[in-house]
């Protein structure tokens, strides 16, 4: 079935949805089916699509191996069942990588992935993110986030109170308080 109207033939299509059949200026054309629609039925849901499945991608997860396989997911369970035979029959499939490793710590059973894993600076242990300071995991190795050596704190406080203390002997912040709390400085104002 065309499209278009009388003075324009070629503008336009009629919705291929058997309960619709709209002229739609602004046609859609379903990328698994082929078939054209109008904006109300352009989904897949919306026109019931037989094909819309034919883009789209499955992940299947080894139960020994835990590891994850990409599908189409067109071919049903058959098609499933002989990808993961495949998968053991390659030699792909290692259960010993479906034990996830977890903290070192004590009584700490997290497991560490890609995103909750740092390693220690110190003692170069894989810890979990609640463990990640080396107080908290009871490091061994050097402690490289120590302060600075004791003389240049020391000096660098001592520089630090003689300025506060010189300060404090100025006396600069009573001064301003008593000049501003004295009655006689404040002018006063009458109500006419």
């Amino acid at each position: 079935m065309g499209g278009g109207t009388e003075a324009f033939p070629d503008l336009g299509r009629h919705c291929e949805f058997s309960d619709c059949r709209q002229l739609d200026f602004l046609p859609f054309k379903c990328d698994a089916c082929r078939h054209v629609f109008c904006v109300d039925h352009r989904s897949y849901i919306s026109h019931a699509c037989l094909k819309s499945d034919r883009h789209s991608r499955k992940v299947l997860v080894c139960d020994a191996c835990s590891m994850s396989i990409e599908t189409t997911g067109c071919g049903g369970e058959d098609e499933e069942k002989a990808i993961l035979q495949r998968h053991q029959k390659l030699g792909h499939c290692d259960p010993a990588k479906k034990k996830k490793p977890t903290c070192p710590v004590r009584r700490c059973k997290e497991p560490l992935t890609f995103s909750n894993t740092t390693v220690c600076k110190g003692c170069q242990i894989p810890v979990c993110l609640k463990h990640r300071f080396p107080a908290d995991h009871a490091c061994k190795g050097r402690a490289t986030s120590s302060p600075a050596p004791a003389p240049l704190r020391g000096a660098t406080n001592n520089k630090f109170l003689v300025a506060f203390a010189a300060r404090n002997e100025k006396d600069c912040g009573n001064k301003s308080r008593e000049s501003t709390s004295s009655p006689t400085t404040i002018p006063s104002v009458k109500a006419f």
